[in-house]
């Protein structure tokens, strides 16, 4: 798969026509009239759409920063004022990053929607019932991941689901929330009715290939959906799907080592349920902020954008308090939590952590003019920092990873709480703390409330999901900034807070979208 999302497929600009008198059509490329024709090319097309998450907007970069830096776990440190302004909740609506944003998810809108109006007539002389229908579930879901970005994001978007034909679908008008997420919904409906299991046993080119969407990843992403639209009945019935006699029982468990989720190596593990498929070798150009070509990388800029001083950008760093909530229950052999050290990178000596990339952590960081070295703390999620190498580059192989069976797991507590089972939320917060070899919850807790239960689980997922860009929307989704108290303690948390007006918890619509659609609405950030 990874090798495949490469292989750009053939996505053409339809030819137009200028005036009556000349119409133009590039005999060296195929039209899209003429292109949907075969297997193969049903078959690239959805290929391509996974190509655009690997976009600078998508999750090469841009994406996974700015959201990041909006939580109170993250705060930016980059002479790009960008990357700062952002977790300051003051962006200004002309910035490039959030620009690419919106462009590069719309774009992964766009290829889903070829696929899907260009792929539904086929019929079995082209593709069997099988090889269509998981075609099409996943364009579906790409494009339901794509409205679910962009819609946790910037809150109010334009949804479009078909091709332009005439000029007026240019101009799609921006939707109401209940409109933005019912196709949400209805997107990885489709996908997971039309997804399978695992690609191990179908038929056709795809076959044994890791990496696409799957039935998994469809529910999950569904009861995601449903739980921050607060409708935690559907969220259970869809989350019971993974316990028990559940359909999905089984398919999924949490990898013994928590890191293996963020290193290049066991990738595609038991615990993901989707990732982002990045690869080093292969291509010369780099994926930065222009259209791809067949000669694209394949590579993720995460790592080199997070990494620290003297072996990275150092673009943002973890905040104090969330270094200090690991700090807050030793495990039960006393030590520290051992997500502290796979997520931030800091000068343990009682933890055996006092090297950075492979170098004595003081001299290394000394030398590159860093004061204090030992009270410093940087990311280490997502980062090269102890997998043998000795600095960042732009080109990192490591897969982002978009669904965790943890929060699967941590998500079905949350519902149960919130559908007054508040005891029974306990088995599955401490299957996540048990890897993490934490006491049992309910010996140290027992008996909480469901107020209780809910700043509990608020913490329990600070310190499982930290730095992958899930503490913004979480907050968003919990309403702590529209309660004077939570946003009290989000200041205590970061200072970035301090800034924040109400409205720009979420990006602006960027004044470039604005400035050409004339159907285009502000949001509450504009």
């Amino acid at each position: 798969m990874k090798k495949l999302i490469y292989i750009l497929a053939g996505f053409l600009l339809m030819t137009v026509s200028c005036g009556k008198k000349l119409n133009l059509s590039n005999p060296n490329a195929l039209t899209t009239v003429d292109y949907w024709k075969t297997k193969d090319q049903a078959f690239a097309g959805v290929t391509a759409i996974y190509n655009s998450l690997t976009q600078d907007g998508t999750y090469m970069r841009s994406f996974p920063g700015l959201t990041d830096s909006r939580g109170d776990d993250f705060t930016g440190d980059s002479p790009w004022l960008d990357l700062v302004l952002t977790g300051q909740f003051i962006i200004p609506t002309t910035s490039a990053p959030v620009q690419w944003i919106w462009r590069d998810f719309y774009q992964v809108v766009n290829r889903s929607n070829q696929v899907l109006q260009y792929v539904s007539p086929y019929d079995a002389s082209i593709l069997t019932a099988e090889q269509k229908s998981r075609i099409l579930g996943q364009a579906y879901f790409l494009r339901g991941l794509a409205f679910y970005n962009l819609a946790t994001t910037f809150k109010l978007i334009p949804i479009i689901t078909k091709v332009a034909s005439n000029p007026d679908d240019y101009f799609t008008p921006t939707a109401t929330e209940d409109v933005i997420w019912n196709q949400i919904f209805s997107d990885f409906q489709n996908a997971e009715a039309n997804l399978p299991i695992s690609y191990a046993s179908v038929t056709g080119p795809d076959q044994g290939q890791k990496g696409r969407a799957t039935k998994g990843a469809a529910a999950g992403m569904l009861a995601k959906s449903y739980l921050y639209r607060k409708d935690y009945a559907k969220a259970k019935t869809q989350l019971e799907k993974f316990f028990g006699s559940g359909p999905l029982a089984g398919v999924y468990s949490l990898m013994p080592n928590y890191r293996d989720n963020f290193k290049d190596i066991n990738e595609n593990n038991s615990e993901s349920l989707f990732e982002i498929q990045f690869t080093e070798g292969f291509g010369t150009d780099f994926n930065w902020t222009f259209d791809p070509t067949t000669t694209w990388k394949q590579v993720t800029a995460i790592s080199v954008t997070y990494g620290m001083e003297g072996a990275g950008f150092s673009d943002y760093l973890p905040t104090r308090w969330l270094y200090n909530e690991f700090k807050l229950e030793p495990t039960v052999a006393g030590k520290s939590d051992p997500r502290l050290l796979a997520t931030i990178a800091s000068y343990e000596p009682a933890d055996n952590s006092t090297q950075a990339y492979g170098q004595d952590w003081i001299t290394f960081l000394s030398s590159h003019g860093v004061t204090n070295p030992t009270t410093r703390i940087y990311p280490r999620k997502y980062t090269n920092d102890g997998l043998g190498r000795a600095f960042e580059t732009p080109e990192s192989g490591i897969n982002y990873r978009v669904l965790r069976y943890a929060d699967i797991l941590l998500m079905y507590a949350e519902v149960l709480n919130e559908t007054n089972n508040t005891a029974g939320a306990y088995t599955y917060i401490q299957q996540v703390r048990t890897r993490a070899n934490l006491p049992n919850l309910a010996t140290v807790k027992p008996n909480m409330t469901q107020a209780q239960m809910r700043d509990q689980l608020a913490h329990e997922r600070a310190l499982e999901f930290a730095i992958e860009g899930q503490r913004i929307v979480d907050l968003i989704r919990w309403g702590w900034f529209s309660d004077p108290a939570k946003l009290a303690l989000l200041k205590t948390h970061d200072t970035d807070f301090n800034s924040y007006t109400p409205g720009n918890e979420w990006l602006p619509v960027p004044q470039t979208e604005l400035d050409v659609n004339r159907n285009l609405l502000p949001n509450p950030a504009n």
